[in-house]
């Protein structure tokens, strides 16, 4: 303990848009339950960047609500939720410093890879994580408590990493995981005996309606109905009638289901569905005959999810959700915005998935992003003799026909676009952060007449993390593959602006005891950094480059 300084770098979230790199930020002693690490390596990450953007309003910089006392809260220095100032970064591997008195799971020297996301703390809008309302990596050492990082489970979110793997490798795991977890939800096809459900009805429905419903598909605890009609008599269910929709409370529904077809009404209710709620739309036989302004940002952040049916049963809609969110058999995958770092990452995980008889369209507006995923992609795809073709989303006209859809650009016009596009059935994956207040006008007619269904998640498990560790172990997964630039913290601010501006396509990397070293790109190495580009393999980065910078800009201290 009396090794660690008494200040180090940082690169500190003041306020939004407001990035600045600290060198005097304070370092806290643990407390009883807390421990010290260093930061061996993080990633930087499109998602830094909306919390750059977005700053005290995005979900996750938001306060805990519930799951631990506000007094735990107030002993934790590194919580710094709201308007405080916080640490971006949360693809990282660290290193045990020092322990308080009360930690006996950690010991100084162990090195360890992050799982970042603290689902059972959740904030008004998403949930809490490392590098938001908790700070991240992107500074020399971070403060964690026990208390945070362990599940109501018993789990750590702190995974044993192997010394034989790179910082950089081991960092990647997080994103990798994060896409993972992309296909790994599973889906809401009953009605939990412990949900509250409201109904609202602007047309007659009868007994047999909704007797159908609850037979099929599970009866909820709590039934409110809100409609100008009686509600029907369904044996052993009580309906609480509602007279005023608007005074219910905002996103305290786990199932709602409206019939009918008034686009306003329908608008107005997406506000009542709650965390991972379902909103069950049934037509009864009309249109809306508009687009619908669809919350999209909540599909991401807060995992609603939206079914529907032309004609009369709600239990019909339920049989049009897919039972996980992984690609099916014989799909056509159509990823936009596939050059980027994430986007590469689903390319190159579904050409590996093995599902059968599947074929890849990657779409990206940036020629040269393409050009960078061709060489990546297609020795792999012919490998894998998965077909995949690639495509330019301003030059060449949107593939038809789509299975399977993913979005990586937080644009809510994309998820419009995949709806009018893509097929049957087809499952509409938003990965892109579209912001949880964001909203996207949607043809809800030709969703629910294509029994269409949108998915999203946001971060990852710990069972996401572990399984694509023990690919990196074993060889099925080559993390480094992504390493586009290496930094110091020096070169941090250069490195979101090369996010924002798309002007670099892979991942960057950045080392926070390498003090001095700028932003540099790995195709520039040869000219930059010759004895560590000697280390390349084929142009991609090894654990042997990683080394020779440490030698180059870190003390034998600092790099473990």
């Amino acid at each position: 303990m009396s090794d660690l300084p008494k200040t180090q770098h940082a690169v500190q979230l003041v306020a939004a848009n407001e990035l600045v790199l600290n060198k005097s930020k304070p370092l806290a002693s643990p407390g009883r339950h807390q421990i010290i690490c260093r930061v061996e390596a993080v990633g930087l990450c499109f998602s830094d960047l909306k919390l750059i953007k977005q700053f005290a309003a995005h979900p996750r910089k938001m306060e805990i609500v519930s799951g631990i006392t506000p007094a735990i809260l107030q002993e934790i220095s590194s919580y710094v939720p709201c308007d405080k100032p916080t640490v971006p970064g949360h693809e990282t591997v660290v290193r045990v410093e020092a322990v308080g008195e009360g930690i006996t799971r950690f010991k100084p020297g162990e090195r360890f890879l992050v799982e970042t996301d603290y689902r059972w703390l959740p904030t008004a809008q998403s949930t809490s994580a490392f590098g938001y309302n908790f700070e991240g990596a992107l500074q020399e050492y971070v403060l964690m408590d026990e208390r945070i990082i362990t599940s109501p489970q018993g789990e750590s979110m702190l995974i044993p990493a192997p010394e034989k793997l790179s910082a950089s490798a081991i960092a990647l795991i997080e994103p990798w995981g994060c896409v993972e977890n992309a296909y790994a939800s599973d889906e809401t096809q009953r009605i939990e005996p412990d949900n509250t459900m409201l109904i609202v009805a602007d047309v007659i429905v009868t007994p047999n309606d909704l007797t159908e419903l609850f037979k099929q598909w599970g009866q909820p605890a709590k039934v409110i109905w809100a409609s100008q009609y009686r509600p029907p008599e369904v044996p052993g269910v009580n309906m609480e009638l509602c007279p005023e929709i608007a005074r219910l409370t905002d996103a305290s529904f786990d199932d709602v289901i409206y019939l009918g077809a008034n686009p306003d009404r329908v608008e107005a209710l997406f506000s009542k569905v709650g965390p991972q709620g379902l909103f069950n739309i049934v037509l009864c036989g009309e249109r809306f005959g508009r687009d619908i302004a669809v919350p999209i940002g909540r599909v991401h952040y807060a995992g609603i999810r939206i079914t529907g049916a032309v004609g009369y049963e709600p239990a019909d809609s339920m049989k049009h959700i897919p039972q996980t969110s992984e690609v099916r058999k014989g799909d056509k995958i159509n990823i936009v915005g596939a050059a980027g770092p994430m986007g590469t990452m689903h390319v190159i995980r579904n050409i590996y998935s093995g599902i059968e008889g599947i074929s890849i369209a990657a779409g990206d507006s940036d020629d040269s992003r393409l050009a960078t995923l061709l060489k990546i992609a297609e020795p792999m795809a012919t490998a894998k003799n998965v077909p995949y073709k690639q495509y330019s989303p301003v030059k060449d006209k949107m593939p038809e026909g789509t299975d399977y859809f993913v979005i990586m650009a937080p644009a809510p016009e994309l998820a419009a676009a995949a709806v009018l596009s893509a097929g049957k059935r087809a499952i509409i994956n938003v990965f892109a952060g579209i912001p949880a207040t964001m909203t996207a006008k949607i043809n809800l007619d030709a969703y629910i007449e294509k029994q269409m269904y949108f998915v999203g998640t946001s971060g990852s498990v710990l069972e996401d993390m572990k399984r694509e560790l023990a690919k990196l172990e074993s060889g099925g997964l080559d993390t480094n593959i992504s390493v586009a630039a290496v930094c110091g913290l020096d070169g941090v601010l250069d490195g979101i602006r090369a996010i924002e501006n798309r002007s670099i396509a892979g991942k960057i990397i950045a080392y926070p005891a390498c003090k001095g070293l700028p932003l540099t790109m790995i195709t520039k190495m040869t000219e930059k950094l010759p004895d560590v580009a000697a280390c390349l393999n084929n142009g991609i980065w090894t654990a042997q480059a990683e080394q020779k910078l440490f030698e180059k800009y870190a003390s034998p201290a600092s790099n473990g």
